[in-house]
């Protein structure tokens, strides 16, 4: 048997922790307050999605009568309808035409701009990221009108057909991509060791060399990110389609959406052909977004330190 000895202290048996209350502080937090907005904010984009569908496959009686109701009937030739009187076909081979090869052009030219701009230990490096940093906030309304009378100048000397046709709207939609192309690829270079690179030297590799077989494999999530987001600016783009294309040949398909929207005002507005046309313009760019969303994100976060 044991004593306790005079002036000894016992101490006080610790409290239960209530473990609902912690898991509600945690909650409660600033990173759980904005992972529960966050997961808030894709269950609207996903029932705005699930709607959209929905709706696509009801007529316009059923639309007006119960906007959120789910199709009884599902109408699959809404899709044919809306594919052969708005001429979707030849739209989507234009805009694919469009957003693909201006992409690639882009990534090609702002490639190697990019990573001269990392790694030049010159004054001017930093102006000229800036320069087309500070590309990012014109509008494209304001260079909507410069740009067409500057088309039609050089299709008058040089009688190349930039109105009106595929190559001049991928001219411009490879000036419009380089500002953020540059900039989103000179911070990924600059979070690139510099140490192989450097070793690459020692072996003998020139800097073009060493830039082809060791750079761009290396940037190859961030080259995959800037060509994506190049297609998915180019395939949703509809101010420089709609002003430079006039025929029904080459337009693109918000273009061709347009078109079909107006055809609808005249001949009687079919809610379920429109809904279709717009599921059919949206559809690709989540396929692109399902297929290659881990190499997109990796690219987007891959230089924020630097």
């Amino acid at each position: 048997m044991t004593t306790r000895q005079p002036g000894t202290l016992t101490r006080p048996a610790p409290a239960p922790v209530r473990r609902h209350r912690r898991g509600l502080s945690q909650r409660l937090r600033p990173a759980g307050l904005g992972a529960a907005a966050v997961r808030a904010l894709c269950a609207v984009n996903i029932l705005l999605l699930v709607w959209m569908v929905a709706t696509s496959l009801r007529g316009s009686k059923d639309i007006f009568d119960d906007p959120v109701g789910l199709p009884t009937h599902p109408r699959w030739s809404n899709y044919t309808a809306a594919w052969r009187t708005g001429g979707f076909g030849q739209a989507m081979a234009n805009s694919l035409f469009a957003s693909l090869v201006s992409a690639a052009i882009a990534v090609a030219i702002a490639a190697p701009a990019a990573y001269a701009l990392s790694r030049t230990k010159r004054r001017s490096g930093g102006p000229l990221t800036m320069l087309f940093a500070l590309g990012l906030g014109v509008p494209v309304q304001l260079i909507i009108i410069p740009v067409y009378v500057a088309l039609t100048r050089i299709q008058h000397l040089t009688h190349l057909k930039l109105l009106d046709s595929m190559q001049g709207l991928v001219l411009v939609y490879v000036g419009l991509a380089m500002p953020f192309t540059v900039f989103l690829l000179t911070g990924y270079f600059r979070a690139l060791p510099v140490e192989v690179e450097e070793a690459a030297c020692l072996d003998g590799a020139g800097a073009v060399r060493s830039f082809v077989r060791i750079v761009l494999p290396m940037a190859r999530n961030g080259l995959i990110t800037a060509f994506i987001l190049q297609v998915i600016g180019a395939w949703n783009e509809t101010m420089f389609a709609l002003v430079m294309l006039t025929s029904s040949g080459s337009r693109t398909l918000p273009v061709a959406l347009l078109s079909f929207i107006d055809q609808q005002q005249y001949q009687g507005s079919d809610w379920g052909g429109l809904f279709a046309g717009v599921v059919i313009i949206m559809v690709p760019v989540l396929v692109l977004f399902v297929v290659l969303g881990q190499r997109l994100i990796n690219g987007m976060t891959a230089g924020v330190g630097k």
